[in-house]
């Protein structure tokens, strides 16, 4: 297994720039919700995702169907995966949607919490856990937890850092199992494969139904959230944590709830927090110290 290395100027515009992306989809759910329930959006992206990225490592990827020791923990991320976005769903029924996203970004932590077991030469500096931590506490007061925004209930917090915790187990998977040396398009795809069939059911158990065909919104929406975010921002991300510290790709990962809310304040007209300006300080800080030292 090769030493991952630190992050460099070009692995740094690239995770930044999913963050972009991943804010946007969230913009994008929401645009396509009136005419495409949530979790029904989810069953199709994987569905269509899937079907195009099996094409396109046919073509390009040999030996894609090859022994190479990558099934067994192939299902697990796949099963983690599928179980991330049903716990994420559920807990929205519960819980402020503010508080369900706090708790998501929480995956970052145990991704740090894992790597010592797994990885030690990927262990975090007590300087990386205090910018860790300012990132959290960031993202927290641009969601206007502090203030008491949003309902909050115990069973919706659980769900939610459920779904942070699978999310963090998912990386961790990926970064110390055969799906390491494999191509992220096969790690794809069998994340994608396993969670259609379950986010389907999902939507069915959840009484969803798409009553009309969806509009022109609608659709485009969908296909954003399939080509960009579900076949290429993911792809790139398994590439960047496979290759670098996940630790310090992972912290990044805060900065995309504050895209959203600028996305959401750019393009739905949605109110920003009073401390939100404080809140980019911090989760830039955060993000400074865990990449510091051994950029050093």
């Amino acid at each position: 297994m090769t030493e991952p290395r630190p992050l460099d100027r070009t692995a740094i515009v690239y995770v930044i720039f999913l963050c972009l992306l991943w804010a946007l989809q969230q913009v994008a759910v929401k645009l396509a919700a009136p005419d495409i329930p949530s979790l029904t959006q989810a069953a199709i992206r994987s569905f269509v995702a899937t079907a195009i990225l099996t094409v396109y490592a046919l073509r390009t990827t040999p030996g894609l169907t090859a022994r190479d020791g990558s099934l067994w923990p192939g299902l697990a991320a796949g099963v983690l995966f599928s179980l991330e976005f049903v716990a994420l769903f559920l807990a929205l029924k519960y819980t402020g949607a503010g508080r369900v996203t706090l708790f998501l970004y929480s995956a970052p932590f145990f991704v740090a919490l894992g790597l010592p077991l797994l990885l030690p030469n990927e262990r975090l500096s007590r300087l990386q856990w205090l910018g860790l931590t300012a990132s959290f506490v960031g993202v927290a007061l641009a969601l206007g937890v502090f203030s008491g925004a949003g309902r909050a209930d115990a069973r919706g917090d659980l769900l939610a850092l459920a779904a942070g915790a699978l999310w963090g187990a998912t990386t961790l998977i990926i970064k110390t199992t055969a799906l390491r040396r494999i191509p992220p398009v096969k790690t794809l795809l069998y994340q994608l494969g396993l969670s259609a069939p379950v986010l389907a059911a999902a939507a069915v158990f959840a009484g969803e139904r798409v009553v009309a065909w969806p509009g022109a919104l609608a659709l485009a929406s969908l296909a954003f959230q399939t080509l960009v975010v579900g076949c290429f921002s993911y792809l790139a991300w398994f590439g960047l944590i496979t290759r670098y510290r996940a630790g310090e790709v992972s912290v990044f990962t805060f900065a995309a709830p504050l895209f959203g809310m600028m996305a959401g304040w750019t393009i739905l007209g949605e109110p920003l927090t009073a401390g939100f300006v404080g809140a980019v300080a911090l989760v830039a800080a955060g993000i400074v110290l865990v990449n510091l030292p051994k950029r050093a």
